[in-house]
């Protein structure tokens, strides 16, 4: 077992549940939105092949593992306050090991992404998956610790997770493209703006919730986060007005495709949906202690799988 201890403390501090959902996200968005609505106008199919979508999967995910390696590299004295039981870097995994595998698992990533690119002709998604990179490096080490900002990076960050695969289906240099296929491209984009939006908001609530369950550890080390700044109260009407834009949003999608005669599990799904924003929100106000927001936290958690495995209703709409 203590062999296989330094081993198992990497996948921890990669968070591979986290990673597995990336992939999941990803595989998803594109087998069941990218392929087949790319052909919904007959005039093309889409540029990015599988093999290419591989790598591009794999880049997510190096890049992803490299920002959480990072953020518990610049976290340890919180981490020994906040979860000293799940405090990994400086205790089973020394500093200079964890700064080197961030530095790996980094330039992979933009490597995977730099020929993915190549082959789309496509220098864009190169620069902002080098932006994403340079962002979660700041994060960890500045803007984690300061009001708002870094919640924001994290929430857009996790957008960006469906965001790249719209992006690779662009032509940015060919406008002639972009317009005989505006149908096609259109359609991901409304998917990808769902989406996308979805990523965004669950993640800035759970962002705001962590924040309100490490309270103790961010203020002993001079953290000026929402709930420090704020205090808990008003953080708590943050987080619930965007649990009332995401019910908003969620029964304005399930009212579409009520409406429209889709499929009638997705309808389904979103009141599913609906109701556990609900409870979640009825949970928060009801919380006063740190496990209350952990609690919360996983519930959001759950909330988002929900949301992503909604695309394999698409193979029946």
């Amino acid at each position: 077992m203590r062999r296989n201890q330094p081993l198992l403390a990497f996948f921890q501090l990669i968070r591979y549940p986290n990673l597995l959902f990336i992939a999941l996200t990803q595989s998803l968005f594109y087998f069941q939105i990218i392929v087949p609505f790319c052909s919904i106008d007959g005039k093309y199919g889409h540029l990015l092949q599988q093999d290419d979508f591989l790598m591009l999967l794999a880049s997510s995910i190096l890049i992803a593992a490299a920002g959480y390696i990072i953020n518990d590299y610049f976290d340890i004295d919180i981490d020994n306050v906040n979860k000293p039981e799940r405090l990994i870097v400086g205790k089973l995994i020394k500093r200079r090991w964890a700064m080197l595998l961030h530095l790996i698992l980094s330039l992979v990533g933009l490597y995977l992404t730099a020929i993915v690119a190549m082959h789309l002709n496509n220098l864009v998604l190169l620069a902002l998956n080098f932006l994403s990179v340079l962002l979660l490096l700041l994060y960890s080490s500045t803007f984690k610790k300061r009001l708002l900002i870094g919640n924001i990076i994290i929430s857009v960050l996790t957008a960006w997770v469906v965001g790249v695969l719209f992006i690779t289906e662009l032509k940015f240099n060919d406008i002639d493209f972009r317009r005989d296929h505006m149908d096609a491209l259109t359609t991901i984009y409304k998917y990808t703006l769902v989406y996308g939006g979805f990523a965004f908001i669950v993640s800035m609530i759970r962002e705001v919730v962590k924040d309100m369950e490490d309270l103790q550890g961010d203020r002993k080390f001079g953290c000026t986060t929402m709930p420090i700044v704020w205090g808990i109260p008003s953080t708590k009407i943050f987080a619930g007005v965007w649990i009332i834009v995401l019910a908003a949003m969620i029964a304005a999608f399930t009212l579409y495709a009520i409406l429209n005669a889709w499929f009638w599990m997705i309808p389904v799904l979103g009141f599913m949906l609906f109701a556990y924003t609900l409870f979640i929100l009825q949970r928060l106000y009801r919380a006063s202690a740190a496990p209350d927001y952990t609690n919360i936290s996983m519930n959001i958690k759950i909330l988002m799988l929900m949301g992503i495995l909604s695309m394999l209703l698409y193979s029946f709409q």
